[in-house]
C-alpha cells in the first residue's frame, strides 16, 4: 500500500498543471446557478480526457463521470454552479480571468467549488493510469443549483437516478482538513396581516409593518436563546429580508413579511424550530411557514424540495472518517485537522436525508466562497487530488 500511496502523491505532481489548467477553463465559463450548462460540458470533455469508464449527464443537468464496476458504491461530489460577481469594484481582477498566477488559480469557483472537481478529474485519471482494480464504482458527480438549493441535485440523484452510495466525500473547501458535518438550515417566511387606510388618518388602519417591526425585535431576541452543540456549535436566526405592501405610499401598509434565515445545531428539528417562532410571534397575528423551492434547470425540468436542510454529523470514529484520516496521514505523513464547515453543502440530502456516511476534503478556504478576489493554491488542487484517489484505495 506504500508503494500504491507514493506513486498517486508522484503523479499528483506530475499532473498539477493539468489540474490546474482545467479549473482555470471551468472558471472562465459563468456558470450561476440553473446556468450551468456550459461548465458542464466543459467537465463531461475533461472527465473523457482523463479516461473515465462512463460520463453522461442526467435529467436535471448533473455530470456523472464513473469509474469502475463493483459493488461497494462511493461518490465524490463537486457542484459546478457558482454565485455572481458582486461589486466589481471589490475585485483586484476580473472574476472570470482563471488566472494561474503565483501559485494559485484565480476567479469566481476556484473555492466554491469548482477546484473540487478539477481535483477530482485529476484523481480519476490517476486511478486510471495505476489501473485501479478494487470491487468499487466510483461516480464522481458534477452536481447543479446547490448555490440556489442546496441538496436539490442529491434529492434527484438519489430518488430519479437511483445512485445509492454506499460511502461520499464532498469536495467543498475544507482548508485541506477532514470535515464531518456541518449545521442544518431552513428558510422561514413570516407574513403578517394589517388594513390599509389614507395615510393622513393612519389612526383608521392596521399597519402591518408595526407588527413585523415588533417581530423582527422578536426574532434579534430569540437568537440569543437558541441550542447550542459541543462541535457544531450555536444555533442561529438572523432576518435576511424584509419586505411590505400598500395601495399606495399614501396608505398604510397592509401586507409585510420577514425572510428568516435559520441555521440547525444538533438536536434542532424543523418542528422545534417553527414552533419557536410561532412562540416568538405570539399575539401578533403572523403566519408563519417554511418556503417550498421549485426552479427550472438549465436542462428544462423544473424540480424542486422544501428548503428545510436538516444537521448532520459523523461519529469521528466512524469507518468514513478514520478512513480519510488514514488516507491523510499515509499521504502527507502528518495528522489532519478533523472539524466541521460552518456553512451548509449537499451534505444536508446525502447525510441529512439519505444518511450516506460521508467526510468533506477540499481544496480551499471556506472563508474565500462568495468572496471578491477568490483564488485557491494549486497546492492545494494537487492534495486534493491525490486524497481522492488515495480514499478510493484505502476504503
Amino acid at each position: 500500500m506504500t508503494e500504491i500511496f507514493n506513486k498517486i502523491n508522484e503523479l499528483a505532481e506530475k499532473y498539477s498543471d493539468y489540474t490546474a489548467q482545467n479549473l482555470s477553463k471551468l472558471v472562465q465559463i459563468q456558470s450561476e446557478s440553473m446556468s450551468e450548462e456550459l461548465v458542464q460540458k466543459e467537465l463531461v470533455r475533461q472527465m473523457e480526457e482523463a479516461g473515465f469508464d462512463e460520463v453522461r449527464i442526467d435529467g436535471l443537468g448533473n455530470v456523472i463521470g464513473r469509474i469502475g464496476n463493483g459493488k461497494k458504491i462511493l461518490a465524490i461530489d463537486a457542484h459546478m454552479d457558482t454565485v455572481g460577481e458582486g461589486n466589481p469594484k471589490n475585485w483586484d481582477f476580473h472574476w472570470l480571468n482563471g488566472e494561474i498566477k503565483d501559485g494559485y488559480v484565480h476567479g469566481r469557483g476556484t473555492v466554491d467549488q469548482e477546484g473540487g472537481a478539477a481535483a477530482f478529474v485529476t484523481s480519476g485519471r490517476i486511478l486510471k493510469e495505476l489501473g485501479f482494480d478494487k470491487d468499487m464504482t466510483i461516480y464522481f458527480t458534477g452536481t447543479v443549483m446547490e448555490e440556489d438549493c442546496d441538496g436539490l441535485c442529491w434529492k434527484y440523484l438519489w430518488e430519479e437516478e437511483k445512485i445509492r452510495p454506499d460511502f461520499a466525500i464532498s469536495t467543498e473547501p475544507t482548508n485541506m482538513n477532514v470535515y464531518r458535518g456541518h449545521r442544518g438550515r431552513m428558510e422561514i417566511r413570516v407574513s403578517f396581516r394589517g388594513l390599509s387606510c389614507h395615510g393622513s388618518a393612519p389612526e383608521r388602519g392596521d399597519n402591518a409593518i408595526y407588527k413585523a417591526s415588533r417581530g423582527a425585535l422578536a426574532i434579534e431576541e430569540l437568537n440569543n436563546h437558541l441550542s447550542t452543540d459541543e462541535f457544531l456549535g450555536k444555533g442561529s436566526v438572523t432576518i435576511s429580508e424584509f419586505k411590505s405592501g400598500s395601495p399606495s405610499l399614501c396608505a398604510v401598509a397592509d401586507y409585510a413579511h420577514l425572510h428568516l434565515d435559520r441555521r440547525l445545531t444538533w438536536g434542532e428539528t424543523k418542528e422545534s424550530a417553527v414552533a419557536e417562532v410561532e412562540k416568538a410571534m405570539e399575539g401578533l397575528g403572523a403566519t408563519v411557514e417554511v418556503l417550498h423551492y421549485e426552479e427550472v434547470a438549465w436542462t428544462g425540468l423544473k424540480y424542486g424540495m422544501e428548503k428545510y436542510f436538516p444537521t448532520w454529523k459523523i461519529p469521528e470514529d466512524h469507518h468514513v472518517v478514520q478512513t480519510g484520516v488514514e488516507t491523510f496521514k499515509k499521504l502527507f505523513k502528518k495528522d489532519p485537522i478533523v472539524d466541521k464547515w460552518t456553512f451548509s453543502t449537499n451534505g444536508v440530502t446525502m447525510n441529512g436525508y439519505f444518511d450516506i456516511p460521508m467526510i468533506g476534503f477540499g481544496p480551499g478556504n471556506e472563508v474565500m466562497a462568495h468572496a471578491p478576489d477568490e483564488r485557491v493554491a494549486i497546492k492545494d488542487l494537487v492534495e486534493a487530488s491525490a486524497f481522492y484517489a488515495g480514499y478510493a484505495y484505502l476504503l
